[in-house]
């Protein structure tokens, strides 16, 4: 894998209760797959839920897919338990819910320092206090990944649905903003939309456009649309492998600036090319 680059198109939800789904997620081309304990179990199946999810985890076999945990929120009756299975199973990450403040990302990377480390720290922003304090979430060290919680933050803002997702517009932004500045990965939230293609690729390319890494998803059916929108086209890496010669050359030329097909290229499109670059030759190693 070319180092500092992990592919997150697309991100599946799997019901933390159900074994065989986890299995299947073996076989399915998505980048990674979270087991979840935390909306897909009712709350007489949590201790169920979190030791299926910990043995499947701790017997691996998911290859290049990174492996995470979702676990019940800070001040549930079982998100301590589930935080010390998740850190004992060492998945690739634990996903904490309802993330609200600096304070409470601090406390659950010291917990998984305390508890003998591994797994990363995502975040979910999900809240209205969430979204109002990502900047501060973002730059709490040891937080890898932001993810947006858009069906419990719309819920929040009493909020209505849309295809355009306009009352969200902000907060998905904002969060893009944070992961941006603090060097994050940021992952769009779910859509529920299952039977229509055209549909969910839209709300993917929207999220694209916004600036996010790749999507959260509930169903196998939506890995392809995401997989396909949030990699780079044979087009764009075409395109990128051309702005990086022709900066290449203006800089052993002594210029500051390059022209391709008409158009001024300066340093900040040849960092931009080299990240698609290096996007792509990192999807080409994890299909290896």
């Amino acid at each position: 894998m070319t180092a500092g680059i992990r592919p997150r198109r697309s991100v599946l939800y799997m019901p933390g209760i159900n074994q065989r789904a986890m299995e299947k997620a073996k076989q399915l081309t998505a980048d990674a797959v979270i087991f979840d304990l935390e909306d897909a179990v009712s709350p007489g199946a949590k201790t169920e839920a979190r030791q299926l999810v910990c043995t499947q985890v701790s017997q691996g076999g998911y290859g290049r897919r990174e492996v995470l945990i979702r676990i019940n929120g800070a001040g549930t009756d079982w998100g301590e338990d589930d935080l010390v299975a998740a850190v004992h199973a060492q998945p690739h990450a634990i996903l904490v819910p309802k993330v609200e403040s600096a304070e409470m990302a601090e406390y659950f990377v010291q917990r998984i320092r305390e508890l003998g480390g591994g797994p990363a720290l995502w975040v979910m922003i999900e809240t209205a206090r969430g979204v109002s304090n990502v900047e501060d979430i973002a730059a709490v060290a040891g937080v890898t990944v932001l993810v947006m919680g858009t069906s419990d933050l719309a819920k929040e803002l009493r909020a209505v649905s849309t295809p355009d997702r306009q009352a969200l517009l902000y907060s998905l932004s904002r969060t893009v903003l944070a992961a941006r500045r603090h060097g994050l990965d940021v992952l769009d939230g779910v859509s529920q939309v299952l039977d229509d293609e055209v549909a969910f690729s839209a709300v993917c390319q929207q999220g694209r456009e916004l600036g996010f890494d790749g999507k959260t998803l509930i169903h196998p059916a939506q890995i392809e649309p995401a997989n396909r929108i949030f990699g780079p086209t044979a087009q764009e890496v075409d395109y990128a492998e051309r702005v990086i010669q022709a900066w290449r050359q203006a800089e052993a030329e002594g210029r500051g600036i390059a022209v391709l097909d008409g158009k001024m290229i300066e340093n900040l499109h040849a960092e931009e090319a080299r990240r698609i670059v290096a996007f792509e030759h990192a999807l080409r190693q994890q299909d290896q």
